[in-house]
C-alpha cells in the first residue's frame, strides 16, 4: 500500500511539473532562509556559554549614579577584585582583565627581533591586560606553555595562534622576546609564555594577545592607587562563584560592601556607585553597556526571527494555496477511490504523505542551498557559522523536524478538505469548486502579501536610515579627515615635529591631535560641579585631552567664549577647559554667554580641582546616532600626550597625500609604521549591526516577494486555466485582449490592495519603534508607502501578467470544441 501511495504521489508531482517544482522550491527557499537565521541566532545566544565554568562565571558591572542619573560601565578600581574575594566566601576567584580598546587604542606597535634577521614591526589589535587566573577562569586551548602559569611572571605576554603564525611564521613561538608598546603601559619587552587557541565557541572577548598587569606602568598606577575603590575605573572584574552560590544573595550585600570601602570617598566626590553582577553567557546581548567586543542587539535577534517564520510562512501559504487549488483536478479520483472502498482515514494518509514527501525533498535540497550559502551569509551577518558542525546536529534535527511539520501543517487543509468529497457528488461533476476553498485561498493570498508588504516597506526604512546616517550632521567636519594612531612614546614625541612638517602642505587644511576622536570610546570622564554649588549639583562630563588646532581641525564651531589657540597657549594650559551646549546646561548656566569666566569644579582623590570656563562650542555627536548626545569638556593637553593625530585634507589627489605623510612619518620615526584611517569610515563602524540587518533584510525581503511571486504565479496559472471555457466564450461573443487581461488580473489586484491597506499600519508602526532607537532618524512619510503600492502592484501584475495574456490569446475553439 506505501508503495501504491508512492507511485500516486511520485506520478502526480510530475504530471504538474510546475506546481510541484513551485511548492518543492518555495519551501526549501523557506527553509534554507530559517536554517540560516536560525544558525546565526543560536551564534550570538552561544556566546561564552560553552564555557566550562558558564553557570558560576560572572561579570561586576558598575552603575554611575550622578544627579539622578544611571550609567552603566563594565569596569571597577584595581582593588575590588581583592576586596571582593576577601569578603565573601562564595567567591572561588577573580580575574581582572584591561581592554585597550576601551581606550580607543585599536592599534598596538608590536615589534620582533630576529636574531641576524631585519626587525619585524607591525600594529596589532584587540589587546587586553589580565591577571594571571584569567586562563583558570576562562577556556583557552594552548598549544605551547602553561595556561596556568602563563601569566605569572612580570612582563609575560600570551598570544593568539594567529599572531604567532604572523610574527614567527611555523616557528615556536614561546619564550621568544615581543617588544610591545601600549600608551597605558609603557614600551616594554615582553617573554611570550604561552600560544592559544581560543575556545570552541564565541566568546565577548575577543582578544589576540594578553599581557602581564605587572611590570609596567600598569603596576606603577595599581601601587599608587592602593586601596582607592573610588577613582581609577580601568579593570573589567570577573567572579568565578563556588558551586552553590547564589548570584543575587551576593548581588544583595553589594550595597554595604560599596559603603564600607568607598561610601565616604563617593560623597566627597558627588557620586555614588551600584555593583552588580552578569552572567558570562549573557554579556554579549544583555549588557546594556561598553563592551570589548560589539554587542548583540536581542531586538535585531526578534527582527530576523521574525523574518525567518515570515519567509517559511510564505512558503507554507504557496503549498496551501497550490494544493487545495489543484483539489479540483483530484476530485474525480478521490470519488472513484471512495466509491472502491476507500475510507477517508486512508485519503488523509495518503495525501498528508504526498506533502511529507514534498517537504522531505524541500529538506534535501535546503540543505545543500544553505550550505552553499554560509560563506555569504557569514559575510552578511558577521558571525562564524557552521552548519554541518558536529555540535550542531540536534540543530539539524530540528531543522528536518520543522520541515516534516511545515509539510505537515501545509497538507492538513488539503489532505482534510480533499477527503471530505462526497464521491456522488464529485462523479455528477456537480463538484468543481468549492467556494470555502476559494474563500480561504484568497485570504492566504492576502496574508501572503501582507507579510511581503510588511518586509518591504521595513527594508525600505531601514536603507533609509541608513543613508541618513551618512548625511546627518554631526557638529563637526568628518569627510577628508585622515587619522593617524600614536601608540609608542617616540611617535607622540614627534608630533610637534610632524605637525610642524605637514603644516608646510598645501594639500592640508588644519593639522590637530587628541587623546580621543569622534566615533571611538571616550572612558575618560569626571563628576563636575559650578563653584560654589553641592558635589552632588553636576553632571559627569566625558573629557578629552587635546591641542590648540583640534577643534578647528574638525571645524567644530563656538557659540559662546573662544577656541584653544597658540596665541592663548600658555594660559589656557592653566585649568582653562571648553564646554558644549549640554555640559553647560546641566551645570545649571543660564546660556552660554553666561559660562564664559566662569569656574566649574571636581574633586579626585579627595583634592578639589577648579576650572575655568573660556569657551562653549556647540553640540556635536561624539558618539554615534544610538546615544543622545552628552555633557563634554576639552583641556589642553600639557604634556603633549596624545593617541592620534588628524589631518583635515583640502580636495585633491589622496594618495599623493597619503605618499607625502607617509615620507615625513618615515623621517621622523623610521622604526615604526605609518598607519592611517579615515574619520568617517571609523565612524560608520558604529552602525555595523544595523547596516548588517538591513542587509540581511533587504535579502530576505527580496527572497519573500519571489516566494510570493511563485506562488500567485501558480494561482494565476490555474486560475487561467479554470476560467479557459469562460474566456473563450466572451472572445465569441467579442471581447478584446485587454479586457479579458483586465478581467483576470482584477481579482488577484484587489487582494494586494487589502493586502496593502492592512501591512501598512503594522509596519509603520514597527518601524516607528526601531527608529526610537535613533537620536537622529529619518521621518517616515506617504512617499514610502506610495513607492510600495506601487511597487507591490507593479510586480503582481508582472507576475500574472503572462499567463492572463496567454489565456486571452488562446484559440476559443480549443476550449469550446469539448462542450
Amino acid at each position: 500500500m506505501f508503495r501504491n501511495y508512492f507511485k500516486v504521489a511520485w506520478r502526480g508531482l510530475m504530471k504538474n511539473k510546475m506546481v510541484s517544482v513551485i511548492n518543492v522550491f518555495g519551501l526549501s527557499i523557506g527553509l534554507v532562509c530559517c536554517m540560516l537565521i536560525v544558525l546565526y541566532i543560536y551564534n550570538e545566544l552561544s556566546y561564552d556559554s560553552w564555557q566550562k565554568n558558564s553557570g558560576q562565571l560572572y561579570q561586576v558591572g558598575t552603575i554611575f549614579v550622578t544627579g539622578g542619573k544611571e550609567d552603566r560601565f563594565p569596569a571597577e578600581p584595581a582593588v575590588m577584585a581583592a576586596n571582593l574575594k576577601n569578603d565573601f566566601p562564595e567567591i572561588s576567584n577573580t580575574a581582572r582583565v584591561i581592554f585597550f580598546d576601551f581606550f580607543g587604542e585599536y592599534k598596538t606597535l608590536i615589534q620582533y627581533i630576529k636574531p641576524g634577521g631585519e626587525p619585524k614591526t607591525y600594529y596589532e589589535t584587540k589587546a587586553c591586560a589580565a591577571d594571571a587566573s584569567f586562563f583558570e577562569l576562562f577556556d583557552y586551548h594552548f598549544l605551547e606553555g602553561n595556561a596556568a602559569t602563563a601569566l605569572n611572571q612580570p612582563l609575560s605576554v600570551v598570544i593568539s595562534e594567529e599572531m604567532a603564525k604572523r610574527v614567527f611564521g611555523h616557528q615556536p613561538a614561546l619564550h621568544k622576546v615581543l617588544h610591545i608598546g601600549i600608551p597605558l603601559n609603557g614600551a616594554h619587552d615582553f617573554i611570550v609564555n604561552g600560544v592559544f587557541r581560543q575556545g570552541t565557541g564565541p566568546s565577548h572577548i575577543d582578544a589576540n594577545f594578553f599581557i602581564s598587569l605587572y611590570g609596567g606602568a600598569l603596576e606603577d598606577r595599581m601601587k599608587k592607587d592602593g586601596t582607592n575603590m573610588v577613582f581609577d575605573n580601568l579593570y573589567t572584574t570577573y567572579l568565578l562563584l563556588k558551586p552553590g552560590a547564589d548570584p543575587r544573595r551576593l548581588e544583595a550585600k553589594f550595597p554595604a560592601f560599596v559603603e564600607r570601602y568607598a561610601g565616604k570617598g563617593l560623597r566627597e566626590a558627588g557620586f555614588y556607585r551600584k555593583q552588580f553582577l552578569l552572567p558570562a553567557g549573557g554579556i554579549h546581548l544583555h549588557a546594556d553597556m561598553m563592551e570589548p567586543t560589539p554587542s548583540g542587539n536581542v531586538s535585531y535577534l526578534y527582527i530576523l526571527g521574525s523574518v525567518a517564520a515570515f519567509v517559511l510562512l510564505i512558503a507554507c501559504i504557496n503549498f496551501m494555496n497550490l494544493s487545495t487549488a489543484r483539489s479540483s483536478k483530484r476530485s474525480a479520483e478521490v470519488g472513484i477511490r471512495k466509491v472502491l472502498g476507500a475510507e477517508k482515514s486512508s485519503l488523509i494518509r495518503q495525501f498528508l504523505g504526498e506533502s511529507l514527501m514534498m517537504s522531505f525533498i524541500a529538506f534535501l535540497l535546503a540543505l545543500g542551498m544553505a550550505q552553499l550559502l554560509v560563506p555569504l551569509f557569514e559575510g552578511l551577518s558577521g558571525g562564524k557559522l557552521s552548519l554541518f558542525d558536529r555540535s550542531h546536529l540536534p540543530m539539524m534535527a530540528l531543522f528536518l523536524g520543522l520541515s516534516l511539520l511545515t509539510g505537515m501543517i501545509s497538507g492538513i487543509y488539503p489532505a482534510f478538505y480533499l477527503s471530505s468529497f462526497q464521491p456522488a457528488k464529485v462523479l455528477r461533476g456537480s463538484l468543481y469548486n468549492s467556494l470555502s476553498a476559494f474563500f480561504i485561498r484568497r485570504v492566504l493570498v492576502v496574508l501572503q502579501y501582507s507579510i511581503s508588504v510588511v518586509l518591504i516597506i521595513s527594508a525600505l526604512i531601514i536603507s533609509r536610515q541608513m543613508l541618513f546616517l551618512r548625511s546627518v550632521d554631526m557638529g563637526f567636519a568628518r569627510d577628508r579627515q585622515l587619522v593617524i594612531p600614536m601608540p609608542s612614546q617616540l611617535a607622540r614625541s614627534i608630533y610637534p615635529a610632524l605637525k610642524l612638517e605637514l603644516e608646510k602642505n598645501s594639500q592640508i587644511v588644519s593639522v590637530g591631535a587628541s587623546a580621543y576622536y569622534p566615533g571611538i570610546s571616550n572612558p575618560s570622564s569626571d563628576n563636575f560641579h559650578r563653584e560654589g554649588a553641592g558635589v552632588d549639583a553636576g553632571p559627569l562630563i566625558m573629557l578629552n585631552h587635546v591641542d590648540e588646532n583640534f577643534l578647528q581641525t574638525l571645524d567644530i564651531k563656538p557659540v559662546a567664549g573662544r577656541l584653544f589657540s597658540r596665541e592663548f597657549i600658555r594660559p589656557d594650559r592653566n585649568r582653562r577647559i571648553i564646554l558644549n551646549e549640554v555640559a553647560v546646561a546641566k551645570l545649571g548656566f543660564s546660556s552660554p554667554e553666561d559660562a564664559i569666566g566662569k569656574r566649574i569644579c571636581n574633586i579626585y582623590k579627595g583634592i578639589a580641582d577648579t576650572f575655568q570656563v573660556i569657551g562653549v562650542v556647540k553640540d556635536f555627536h561624539f558618539e554615534d546616532l544610538h546615544r543622545p548626545i552628552e555633557s563634554y569638556g576639552f583641556f589642553l593637553d600639557s604634556n603633549t600626550v596624545y593617541n592620534y593625530a588628524l589631518i583635515h585634507a583640502a580636495p585633491g589627489n589622496t594618495d599623493a597625500l597619503l605618499g607625502s605623510i607617509a615620507a615625513v612619518w618615515h623621517k621622523l620615526d623610521p622604526g615604526e609604521p605609518f598607519d592611517y584611517s579615515f574619520l568617517d569610515e571609523d565612524f560608520q563602524r558604529n552602525y555595523l549591526s544595523d547596516k548588517r540587518l538591513s542587509s540581511l533584510v533587504n535579502y530576505f525581503t527580496v527572497i519573500a516577494v519571489i516566494i510570493s511571486c511563485m506562488g500567485l504565479f501558480g494561482l494565476a496559472t490555474f486560475s487561467a486555466e479554470q476560467r479557459s471555457r469562460e474566456i473563450g466564450i466572451r472572445k465569441v461573443l467579442g471581447a478584446n485582449v485587454p479586457s479579458l487581461v483586465g478581467l483576470l488580473a482584477k481579482d488577484f489586484l484587489k487582494l494586494v490592495v487589502i493586502a496593502m491597506v492592512i501591512a501598512g499600519p503594522l509596519a509603520w508602526l514597527a518601524m516607528n519603534k526601531w527608529l526610537q532607537g535613533f537620536t537622529a532618524r529619518v521621518p517616515i512619510g506617504w512617499t514610502v508607502f506610495a513607492f510600495t503600492t506601487v511597487m507591490v502592484l507593479g510586480i503582481a501584475f508582472s507576475t500574472i501578467c503572462f499567463q492572463t495574456i496567454r489565456a486571452a490569446l488562446a484559440n476559443p475553439i480549443k476550449s469550446l470544441k469539448s462542450e
